[in-house]
């Protein structure tokens, strides 16, 4: 065959050749290589102003260690990695705008951050659109459905059908079967009760009433009698950051724990270092993590040490954690796969079995969630300044059982 015979589409060898060269010389071949080189760039978009404020300022903090972290170790090549933090301000608008200028004007190669259902799903709709890797460090169900998701997304949170799940298993045969549910009405509120109401389904729980309040609702006192006339054996408090500080500060101070065991999906570290011993104690809830996991965790004691290093002595939340667990996960894959090429880096995320802070987790390929822990604990009876809060009572190790099924999130 001569450089000139004709391929099936009329192409041939010379014409291939050159058309090659050209291509190369391209400014798309050139942005490509561009990509390659300099500085590896993480967008975060995160609410720093809101009611989720302190919470997202503790991500913040655990993402820098991370990006420190990596930086230490050489980066990828050489190329080390920058945080670029927006503020989302808890509105799914303004988290796509800030995504989307992230990816178009900044250039990053990745995204982690968000600390709403609907926020991380806003953002979502942006990155899978593009095509660059977003892993979401918020609770969420809908993120791993079908429809939602993409092979660009990742979830390094617990979900609510995990969280929920495994507070529910350790509360209804402990505490009774009569449940009342205080519900912040958005989507990781109702996501949360679905995940107690199926979970209670084994114990035979009877939900006597759900009812609802605002995002961001700063009085229960209206709604407080009505849930101690119910008489429930329990009241499961679904909300989030100052919601809940100030839910358990006035069910406390209306006498609600006399008769009612108080339950949390999430027991926020940042909302009990903020409302104090009195509000919180007693409460039992779940988190992805806890500082104290150090007294028997070699990663745990690692993580925490670098943050109290980076951060004055402080100690990392159990969001803060999820950032730096999201940020960490997506620089050692580019590691791992020699480059931030998306592709590569998918797959890279895919095979990772890591222990970063918490033990053992991997994603699941078909949603890629994080298949990890879920820890059940207390609030203690102690200071308000000190920052040992929490007991540990019992913990659900990671297992694919305790996630909904991948046909049932409509994957094939």
């Amino acid at each position: 065959m001569t450089e000139d015979t004709k391929g099936p589409h009329g192409w041939n060898r010379r014409k291939v050749l050159g058309a090659g060269a050209a291509l190369a010389a391209s400014p798309f071949m050139f942005n490509i290589a561009r990509a390659q080189e300099g500085p590896i760039k993480v967008g975060f978009p995160v609410p720093l102003t809101g009611p989720y404020g302190a919470e997202a300022q503790d991500q913040v903090r655990a993402a820098e260690v991370a990006i420190a972290e990596f930086n230490e170790g050489g980066g990828l090549n050489g190329r080390k990695a920058e945080l670029l933090v927006r503020d989302d301000r808890l509105n799914p608008g303004e988290a796509a705008t800030r995504a989307l200028e992230l990816i178009e004007n900044d250039k990053v190669q990745f995204i982690v951050g968000s600390l709403s259902a609907a926020v991380q799903l806003a953002v979502n709709n942006v990155t899978k659109a593009r095509k660059v890797l977003y892993n979401s460090i918020s609770q969420s169900d809908a993120i791993n459905e079908a429809a939602d998701f993409s092979r660009y997304t990742f979830h390094e949170a617990l979900n609510p059908h995990m969280t929920a799940g495994a507070v529910g298993r350790y509360a209804f045969p402990k505490f009774g079967k009569k449940v009342v549910f205080l519900t912040a009405d958005y989507a990781y509120g109702h996501e949360m009760v679905r995940g107690f109401q199926e979970a209670g389904k084994a114990f035979g729980v009877e939900t006597l009433a759900d009812i609802r309040h605002p995002l961001g609702a700063t009085d229960f006192s209206a709604l407080l009698p009505r849930i101690q006339a119910l008489k429930p054996d329990i009241l499961a408090i679904s909300n989030f950051g100052r919601d809940q500080q100030i839910a358990l500060k006035q069910a406390t101070d209306f006498g609600v724990k006399k008769s009612i065991k108080i339950i949390t999906p999430i027991l926020l570290y940042t909302g009990r270092i903020a409302a104090g011993a009195q509000a919180f104690e007693g409460v039992t809830g779940g988190t992805s993590y806890y500082y104290g996991l150090e007294s028997k965790l070699p990663s745990a004691k690692a993580f925490n040490d670098r943050f109290r290093k980076l951060h004055g002595g402080r100690v990392p939340s159990d969001y803060g954690s999820l950032a730096y667990g999201g940020v960490k996960t997506l620089l050692m894959a580019a590691k791992a796969a020699g480059t931030t090429e998306q592709e590569a880096v998918i797959a890279a995320m895919e095979a990772l079995k890591y222990d970063y802070y918490k033990g053992p987790q991997y994603y699941r390929k078909c949603d890629h969630q994080s298949v990890q822990s879920v820890l059940i604990i207390e609030s203690k009876a102690a200071a308000a300044n000190d920052p040992d809060v929490f007991n540990i009572v019992a913990t659900d190790e990671p297992n694919e059982a305790n996630l909904r099924t991948c046909q049932a999130l409509g994957h094939s």
